[in-house]
């Protein structure tokens, strides 16, 4: 349970001017020197271009009975591509750190879809009695944990901070990450481990505000 409406709201307004970390975004690592700028083009067919709001039912404000659900993304076949990583993050919260509502990984090379099916967990119960992965989800790849404990968390920025961005974002890889090798898989391990294997990336950004109503 939150504060209450009208002191997050007070908190919001106060900190609106903190926002805006996109450089702490995954995709601004050091394994993406080479390739500034999405080579992908990574489309949401229910929400629109890049920039536009989101729906109330990928929110965690949506209605109990469909709230929390990842939008689906489409993609061509990228030449090369062995395996996905797919996250999202918000980089205008107000702290000085970029925080991911869901990370998958180990997605097959040969995928150019996902919907919000895929991404739930195989075995929601036994995974939260897991305190290290590999967690399982639906459509045949991982996740990881995200703060709250969960496979994937819908936007809920903070009242009155003004909107937020939510970057979604596709790393096409040339060969599967060896995460035998990597101890603790976490984002940054994984962010290091594919230091000169990206081929390319693409990024969907979705919109949401949550007002004083």
């Amino acid at each position: 349970m939150g504060p209450p409406a009208f002191v997050e709201f007070t908190l919001g307004k106060l900190f609106s001017y903190c926002k805006g970390h996109e450089k702490g975004a995954f995709t601004n690592g050091p394994a993406f020197k080479d390739l500034p700028n999405p080579t992908i083009d990574l489309i949401c067919p229910e929400c629109g271009p890049s920039g536009s709001t989101m729906k109330l039912h990928h929110t965690q404000v949506g209605p109990n009975e469909s709230k929390d659900r990842f939008p689906n993304l489409t993609w061509k076949a990228v030449d090369g591509a062995k395996e996905y990583i797919l996250l999202c993050e918000d980089v205008d919260l107000p702290i000085s750190f970029v925080v991911f509502h869901g990370l998958f990984y180990g997605i097959p090379g040969t995928t150019t879809a996902v919907t919000a099916d895929d991404m739930d967990p195989v075995d929601a119960a036994a995974d939260a009695k897991k305190s290290n992965g590999p967690y399982r989800a639906r459509g045949g790849f991982k996740y990881l944990k995200n703060i709250q404990g969960s496979h994937y968390g819908g936007p809920k920025p903070v009242m009155g901070h003004g909107p937020h961005r939510y970057y979604y974002q596709l790393v096409a890889l040339k060969a599967p990450v060896d995460t035998d090798k990597m101890g603790k898989i976490t984002k940054d391990a994984l962010g290091t481990a594919i230091v000169g294997n990206v081929v390319g990336w693409g990024r969907w950004i979705g919109v949401f505000e949550r007002k004083w109503e």
